[in-house]
């Protein structure tokens, strides 16, 4: 997978929507007192099934947010949708966060909260059920949210896998 995005997500080519996760105020102590900065975490995706996330760092918050921007631009990844949910049942880790998501039938809506919605909305998901556990830090839940999206197979691969049709990858 990781040749074949090369080649198919180009962020020039894509029409790509921005979600700004968090912003925070950092300082460095100097001689002459405290040098303050912005670091912004931002999310952006197609809403059909290409997201990615980066960080930015500015003395500006604006120029943070087009950092962040920039950075998520080169790390997109293609994740699997099917009928407006994921595949199947997923446990995904980074850091000390995790995130368990489950497929959802139409009408539920995306049920998560904070850095996870904003990464499953970017994706395009719009059924889904996510559960946050362990770590709170954004960085660290966007991190185990991607995990998970890339650790789910579509049903052709599994099929290929198998050995057997895709009817029957359905119908068990």
């Amino acid at each position: 997978m990781a040749n074949s995005s090369s080649s198919i997500l180009r962020a020039a080519e894509i029409e790509l929507e921005e979600k700004v996760v968090a912003i925070r105020r950092v300082a460095k102590v100097t001689k002459g007192g405290r040098t303050f900065s912005f670091s912004a975490l931002v999310v952006v995706g197609n809403k059909d099934g290409i997201v990615g996330y980066g960080t930015g760092k500015s003395r500006e918050v604006t120029g943070a947010i087009q950092k962040g921007i920039d950075d998520a631009k080169k790390n997109l990844q293609r994740v699997h949708i099917i009928r407006n949910t994921i595949p199947h049942e997923q446990l995904g880790k980074f850091g000390a966060a995790k995130v368990l998501l489950r497929p959802a039938s139409g009408g539920t809506g995306v049920i998560a909260g904070g850095a996870m919605r904003a990464v499953l909305e970017a994706a395009g998901i719009k059924n889904v059920l996510a559960k946050s556990q362990g770590s709170t830090n954004p960085g660290n839940v966007i991190g185990a949210t991607l995990d998970a999206l890339n650790k789910m197979r579509d049903p052709y691969t599994v099929a290929k896998d198998r050995g057997i049709e895709l009817t029957k990858v359905f119908n068990g």
